[in-house]
């Protein structure tokens, strides 16, 4: 067998399985935070949580197909493994950028929700009046001149 089919071999079992274990990892564990993010809606966090999963296998299982081929023939050990470790290595760049740029869009919708619950007194505010009548925070009354 052919080198260079060793290599597309090798790659794609890595890439794939990286590919599947950081989508696992990444969705068990950001359940909580997309919980948060959803205001403690458990079924849409679930609903959003399992679209983010297939998105990232679509996206990154696409890459990975398209980044197979090689130009140059793999012809002894050494080219396998410099093949190997440039492709894998942009894989993990590629899957490390999409998980930063999900937490990112993820964090801005997050604290802009935290910022709506602090705007947002809790209680409404009883008996106030837009213009007191008297009192020491009344306005000073005109002067007549």
């Amino acid at each position: 067998m052919d080198l260079t089919v060793v290599a597309y071999i090798v790659y794609l079992l890595i890439s794939v399985a990286l590919t599947v274990w950081v989508a696992r990892t990444l969705s068990r564990n950001g359940r909580i935070f997309l919980a948060d993010v959803l205001h403690g809606n458990e079924k849409l966090a679930e609903a959003v949580n399992h679209l983010l999963v297939v998105g990232f296998y679509l996206v990154n299982f696409g890459f990975v197909a398209l980044y197979l081929s090689q130009d140059a023939a793999v012809l002894d050990a050494r080219a396998l493994f410099e093949a190997l470790s440039v492709k894998l290595g942009v894989v993990l760049l590629v899957l490390g950028v999409m998980h930063l740029g999900n937490v990112y869009v993820l964090n801005k919708i997050r604290r802009r929700g935290v910022m709506e619950r602090e705007q947002v007194p809790p209680v409404g505010p009883q008996g106030w009046t837009a213009s007191p009548k008297g009192g020491p925070w009344a306005p000073p009354a005109p002067q007549q001149g």
